[in-house]
């Protein structure tokens, strides 16, 4: 045995001997391990939007009558015909990429890096995240979330949406305050901030306009009024100390420039697949019928004797000369349809694409800031006459696409008559508001959607051909894995929401 042991003893001591220094002699002494809260921000704000803009188009738009993907076979989604497989993508990639605003967050507080500035985007960029899951999904893992890794919590709770909506608004209020102390030394990389290149007055502002996005969500719930004085606090009381979007050039975009890893993911897709969907008849003939310069300015300068130069801006087909559209919620063999309108591809050179087009990352734009102002001044939650703020939404909802465009809205909505009326109902004026919304709202991630099951507006037209009994979904459902890997929070999560169905509203939908 001692014969065995010894050369043995021998072979490991030399292994040993071998190695040591190995690691100080493999490690660049240029370079740091260390990882700074810059670093997270590009590639976490490329993944949240790519994320939102994939079910914008393959969901929202279907659900909201944007477009139509045209067919007769099981799971349409402009049917209300949803697979629960459905659920995976946003959730997923929502929850991992969160990872990254959590640890910028993390290098943003050691006091090696320390940036009240990068603790605020971090603040904003995961409650920005955190609204459109729980919008989506309800209850969801919240407090508890990502935090597998550093706490190993693998099976987070659901945290209702009530809790996490009251954290949400405070996450903003220290963002507003920590931008605010952030002293003018303390800088945020232009090159990593791809929406502001570094602009912390806008990221402030930003941040505040989605507190007021949020607000409004909630302002009919009662147990929820002392959130109405808070909105009324940033408008009134206190509006110095919160800035909020006043035109369009602080609109939140991430513009695509399509150079390196900056590529649009529309422009992934294969340019048949991207023309391939119709455009809604509910979307397309509001545009034609009311002249919109963005569907196409050369309608507008025939009928009003007009000049402009950017022709079709949001690159949309005519069919023999016309704008027309499918119905959407059409029975299976119900009808003959074949594709009609529909948005150019990137491989269409005579025509303005979408599929390549910078301004398609819309995070949030001051337009609907104006239509949240117009909403709270019609229910008396704010002074102002609801008109004002009803047509410099609709002004700037054209003007960020087309800022030549020099019409005066009340000109262009009178001789579209589709002008405001002050003899009109409650319900007429929320209809125009948000009909005019429902446009600004136009590749905003779910936002059309969020607002039609929060107002019922505007109305959509229902097909014959409807599914879920013709009733809008008021959610997707949880990813099918969860119940495995999560068993007791989810069914927690259902005790506390209801059903996991898509008819179950969420805590803001309910009255």
């Amino acid at each position: 045995m001692k014969k065995i042991l010894i050369p043995c003893l021998a072979v490991i001591m030399a292994l040993q001997a071998c190695d040591k220094g190995f690691i100080d002699l493999n490690t660049d002494p240029t370079k740091t391990t260390n990882a700074y809260p810059q670093q997270f921000l590009a590639n976490a704000l490329m993944k949240s939007v790519e994320y939102n803009m994939i079910r914008n188009r393959n969901l929202n738009n279907e659900l909201m009558q944007v477009t139509v993907d045209i067919g007769d076979g099981d799971g349409k989604v402009f049917r209300y015909d949803f697979r629960r497989n459905w659920a995976d993508y946003l959730w997923n990639g929502h929850f991992t990429n969160m990872s990254n605003y959590r640890d910028m967050y993390l290098k943003a507080v050691e006091p090696i890096n320390y940036s009240r500035a990068y603790q605020a985007v971090s603040l904003i960029c995961q409650t920005w995240t955190y609204s459109i899951l729980t919008d989506t999904y309800g209850d969801i893992p919240y407090s508890q979330a990502t935090l597998g890794r550093d706490s190993l919590i693998l099976e987070p709770k659901f945290d209702s949406q009530k809790d996490i909506y009251i954290d949400m608004i405070a996450k903003l209020d220290s963002a507003n305050t920590l931008l605010r102390l952030s002293p003018s030394t303390e800088l945020i990389d232009a090159e990593a901030d791809l929406v502001y290149k570094g602009d912390k007055t806008k990221w402030r502002k930003f941040g505040n306009s989605l507190m007021l996005r949020l607000l409004l969500r909630i302002a009919h719930k009662p147990e929820m009024a002392a959130y109405v004085t808070k909105m009324q606090e940033m408008f009134t009381t206190n509006a110095a100390n919160y800035p909020i979007m006043t035109s369009n050039a602080d609109a939140a975009i991430l513009r695509w420039t399509g150079i390196g890893a900056f590529v649009s993911p529309y422009s992934l897709l294969r340019v048949q697949d991207f023309r391939a969907v119709s455009i809604a008849s509910f979307f397309i003939d509001f545009l034609r019928d009311s002249y919109d310069p963005r569907m196409d300015i050369s309608l507008y300068n025939t009928l009003y004797g007009t000049t402009g130069s950017s022709n079709n801006r949001w690159g949309i087909s005519p069919v023999s000369g016309n704008y027309v559209g499918i119905p959407s919620g059409y029975a299976p063999n119900g009808g003959e349809y074949t594709r009609q309108s529909y948005f150019y591809s990137s491989d269409q050179t005579a025509a303005v694409s979408l599929q390549t087009e910078p301004m398609t990352g819309m995070i949030m734009n001051f337009a609907e800031v104006e239509f949240i102002k117009a909403e709270l001044a019609l229910k008396g939650l704010l002074a102002g006459d609801p008109k004002t703020f009803f047509y410099s939404g609709a002004q700037n909802s054209i003007t960020l696409w087309m800022p030549g465009w020099t019409k005066p809205i009340q000109q262009h909505l009178s001789e579209s008559d589709i002008d405001w009326d002050d003899n009109d109902s409650f319900e007429d004026k929320m209809e125009r508001i948000h009909k005019q919304k429902y446009f600004a709202l136009f590749l905003v991630d779910m936002q059309q959607w969020f607002e039609y099951r929060r107002t019922g507006h505007p109305v959509l037209p229902k097909g014959n051909g409807l599914k879920n009994n013709g009733e809008m979904p008021a959610r997707l459902y949880y990813p099918v894995y969860v119940q495995s890997s999560n068993p007791t929070s989810y069914k927690n999560a259902v005790r506390q929401q209801g059903p996991d169905e898509i008819n179950t509203k969420v805590w803001w939908q309910k009255p």
